[in-house]
């Protein structure tokens, strides 16, 4: 076994269903699961112990212990295989997550939570995660398709490229058919070289359409070189980006985006295109950083 999944597990049942997505993720790598809870109690500086009024088994520290002793359990249920292990990390959920990701090759969370995950993909939070996590960020939404294509946004841009190839590796581990899917408009599509050098903005019917087309048969190829067993479908859609991520998501079991991008998919995870995504794909969305992007 080698390679590590972490899941932020919170008692809700959103968090569960990410220990059973996590659960197979890891068995898909060989990996081990790692369930993680962010104790943020003793920083509030409130009783942790069962109250002398009440009984032995009460108390803040023994519902932790009860939560994380179920996720484990389930998990464990879900995958037998799979080397299951857990921790309790006092802190903030986004820096105790932040920090286990550095030894991750995935961090999977559930869209909705409670108790220590409170809010935590809503707005700058999961911008907060996805682009400063050491390792992909799967979330995962309670409403999710065990077949159907793995579905890729690309952009092709360099910062794009991780994201492509977690997406080739996804369809391999899950057996899995890629659609990847490039959105652009007459606002964000490059220019291609005008014909006539006279008329400097005028291109001839259909070039900006087979322009996008050569750049996403560009971004592709390197890795169906490397990923030949992997059937992909080339996907070009005049219109908006996230309104054609959102839609092809409905047959999908997996959506894969950057969390930076060009064009269509500039900004993916600011603003309103990420509360799109996260909240409104019909999905699992993993948001993969660029080689060299910030933390």
């Amino acid at each position: 076994m080698s390679g590590l999944v972490v899941v932020g597990v919170d008692g809700s049942a959103s968090g569960l269903a990410a220990v059973e997505v996590a659960a197979r993720e890891a068995r898909l790598r060989g990996a081990g699961l790692r369930v993680v809870h962010a104790f943020v109690w003793p920083a509030m500086h409130v009783p942790l112990g069962p109250s002398p009024l009440g009984p032995p088994e009460g108390g803040l520290r023994n519902m932790v212990e009860r939560l994380v002793a179920e996720a484990v359990r389930f998990a464990r249920t879900v995958e037998p295989e799979v080397d299951v292990s857990h921790v309790v990390v006092a802190g903030e959920p986004l820096t105790v997550l932040e920090a286990q990701s550095r030894a991750a090759e995935l961090v999977v969370v559930g869209s909705r939570g409670m108790g220590g995950f409170v809010g935590l993909l809503v707005g700058s939070a999961a911008v907060h995660l996805a682009g400063h996590a050491r390792c992909p960020v799967l979330v995962v939404r309670e409403q999710r398709h065990h077949d159907g294509p793995i579905l890729l946004g690309v952009d092709a841009s360099a910062a794009g490229e991780r994201a492509v190839d977690f997406a080739f590796a996804e369809a391999t581990l899950r057996n899995a058919p890629l659609v990847a899917l490039h959105a652009w408009t007459t606002w964000n599509a490059p220019l291609p070289a005008p014909q006539d050098a006279s008329a400097p903005y005028a291109n001839p019917p259909g070039a900006l359409a087979a322009e996008e087309e050569r750049l996403l048969a560009e971004a592709l190829a390197g890795h169906r070189e490397r990923y030949p067993g992997v059937d992909v479908e080339r996907r070009v859609v005049h219109g908006r980006t996230r309104e054609a991520l959102i839609e092809a998501s409905r047959s999908a079991q997996l959506m894969v985006v950057g969390a930076r991008g060009r064009g269509g998919f500039a900004g993916l995870l600011l603003g309103s295109v990420s509360q799109a995504l996260l909240h409104h794909a019909h999905c699992p969305v993993a948001v993969v950083r660029g080689a060299g992007e910030r933390t």
